[in-house]
């Protein structure tokens, strides 16, 4: 069933049916050198050097027989690196696979060795081999200058930059996604289908004419990092924003202020905090927020509208699974609506289906599926669980379409309702979890013999993962969760890890011998009874008990001691950025997020802001 779409300003001619995979390498190309082309901590480049930095790349990965069809692994941070990098494997006509360096160290080594990456580049070499038998180089051995490079230099180093030639359906990028499986699973993206991406934003008028200053937020492991750096392909500066200030609110929107952000891709959860914060700048066009990776809710969603109307903002809801190229629906967020994911970009075809496979009236909800040339190849080395996901379309054209496993209701004017999963799949802080994946290393531990992972909507004041498990051994006596959450730490990311771990003696199942999901005690919170500063544990300060009570507001626990950890309360980052809050509206004290994780004992917090007060109330750290 394809939809009709509503008639929006557009700001960019159709994106072709069928874009040249040149289109981003050459649009590159045309970019005023001169012009600055990334910003980040460390260094600045313009689009001259950048090219320059990114044909040295591409010359050192050609001599290592790197080309098209070939991954090469980057394990770098966020920064001009990276960037540097990531064009330079695109110019030699090679696939780039992102793994952030902050993931634990199996997991980075499973993604090189199960990818069969030809080359992984690192920040340095201190650490060792992420992958034993792959070749490994560091990024400063890539950019060090050579005597050729010197003798290029005294010609027009413009003349240097020549992409190997390569086309549309040549491999562009490998990102990995949770598997249902128990183990990450890697998504192949074509170039024609990037080179699309970017057509397409512009067409919709998220991209708007003119030098664009684009936030980089996302981890590079995460597929929104590519909606922000194929900006750079139409001459947009690309800012790298470091992670103290992705983590907290107020560091945040002084940076859009000072660095003149047009562009900032976000979650959700983290908007939230963000919107009171921002001010109409009085440059040329208001910031432009692109908000995806979760739902937004109905209160949200008129919030993110009142302020597109009093014109601090724009801000469209994109929806988009990694397997179709990031972005596949597009809806500009205005009060007046209700909550919706918009309707489906050009490059994609959508079908809503019932489970026969059949299209639902308007009106009416199903499971969506997307057809059309962004979407992707399938999983690496994946080719059953390829077929399974990728099928046939329906409309006998030959082509195949990929099942989202999302449900969605059809509203007038091809916009879609976002109703939820219909499998085990969630979405928590922006990332895509399979909880299957979870539980898989769950059951790996020796002591647990069977577990279940689910997503409550109120754990510890905010949404989180509990996990519940049954022993291998109930006369060996409970295990210890603070045990349990550290050994999946070293195997999971961090948005992984259970808030919460409940033992079971059974689990209940229904009258058809399933799991009974409904029959799941409630999550107990870890609290006492007993209120902070009693006979449960030593007295608290002055302002130590004022900060256990916003503690106890933001987890939702009682009995708070001096020595009371806050992330091994259930603390996350999402409750540190509330904490933070909190404390400017409770003690008039500007607190940057990253001192509650240099500080996270009560007694030392207290200490911090009691110094804050003592050194200039009411001024930031």
């Amino acid at each position: 069933m394809t939809a009709v779409l509503p008639e929006r300003p557009r700001t960019a001619p159709a994106p072709a049916a069928t874009p040249s995979v040149t289109d981003l390498l050459d649009r590159l190309a045309l970019a005023p050198p001169a012009r600055t082309a990334v910003v980040a901590a460390d260094r600045e480049l313009s689009f001259a050097a950048l090219r320059a930095e990114a044909m040295r790349i591409a010359g050192r990965l050609a001599a290592r027989g790197i080309g098209p069809e070939s991954v090469v692994t980057l394990a770098l941070p966020r920064g001009a690196d990276l960037v540097a990098a990531l064009i330079g494997t695109l110019t030699a006509g090679a696939a780039y696979l992102p793994v952030d360096p902050k993931l634990p160290a199996d997991r980075r080594r499973y993604l090189v060795e199960d990818s069969g990456a030809d080359l992984v580049v690192t920040a340095d070499d201190t650490a060792g081999p992420l992958a034993p038998d792959t070749a490994h180089v560091t990024v400063s051995d890539l950019l060090a200058p050579a005597v050729e490079d010197l003798i290029a230099a005294d010609g027009d180093p413009e003349d240097a930059y020549r992409p190997v030639p390569v086309s549309g359906d040549h491999l562009a990028y490998v990102i990995y996604t949770s598997g249902s499986t128990g183990r990450p699973k890697g998504v192949e993206i074509d170039r024609s289908a990037v080179s699309a991406l970017l057509a397409e934003l512009e067409y919709e008028g998220i991209a708007v004419p003119g030098h664009g200053r684009v936030g980089w937020n996302a981890s590079p492991s995460f597929d929104a990092s590519v909606q922000q750096w194929v900006r750079l392909c139409r001459g947009d500066t690309l800012v790298m924003i470091d992670d103290d200030t992705r983590a907290d609110p107020v560091l945040l929107a002084r940076f859009v202020d000072e660095q003149g952000l047009t562009d900032l891709d976000i979650t959700p959860s983290h908007a939230e905090p963000l919107l009171d914060l921002l001010t109409d700048g009085g440059g040329p066009r208001p910031l432009t927020l692109l908000i995806g990776g979760e739902a937004i809710g109905p209160a949200l969603w008129r919030r993110i509208g009142d302020r597109a109307a009093a014109g601090v903002l724009r801000a469209v809801n994109l929806y988009g699974p990694t397997e179709c190229t990031v972005d596949s629906t597009a809806g500009w967020i205005d009060a007046a609506d209700e909550p919706h994911i918009g309707s489906v970009l050009p490059g994609l075809r959508m079908r809503v289906l019932d489970d026969a496979l059949n299209p639902v009236p308007p009106g009416g909800s199903g499971e969506l599926y997307l057809a059309g040339p962004r979407v992707g190849r399938g999983y690496r080395r994946r080719p059953v669980l390829t077929a399974e996901r990728y099928v046939a379309d329906p409309a006998g054209d030959g082509g195949r379409m990929y099942r989202t496993g999302d449900r969605v209701r059809l509203l007038p004017h091809g916009r879609l309702a976002y109703l939820g999963r219909a499998d085990g799949q969630v979405k928590l802080r922006g990332h895509r979890i399979e909880l299957p994946e979870i539980e898989a290393v769950l059951t790996a531990q020796p002591e647990i013999a069977e577990a279940v992972v689910v997503l409550r909507d109120e754990v510890d004041g905010a949404p989180g993962l509990v996990a519940y498990h049954r022993p291998q051994d109930p006369a060996a006596g409970p295990v210890d969760a603070a045990d349990l959450r550290a050994r999946l730490a070293a195997e999971l990311p961090a948005y992984m890890v259970p808030a919460a771990f409940v033992a079971v003696d059974r689990f209940a199942t229904t009258t058809q011998g399933k799991l009974d999901r409904t029959a799941l005690p409630a999550h107990a919170r870890a609290a006492t009874a007993a209120p902070a500063g009693t006979a449960a544990g030593p007295a608290l300060t002055r302002s130590q008990a004022l900060i256990a009570g916003v503690w106890s507001t933001v987890l939702g626990k009682t009995g708070i001691g001096p020595d009371d950890n806050f992330f091994k309360l259930g603390g996350h980052s999402l409750l540190a950025i509330k904490l933070v809050s909190r404390v400017r509206a409770e003690l008039g004290v500007t607190l940057p997020v990253k001192a509650v994780y240099a500080n996270p004992r009560l007694r030392d917090l207290a200490a911090h802001i009691d110094t804050l007060v003592a050194a200039a109330p009411g001024q930031d750290a």
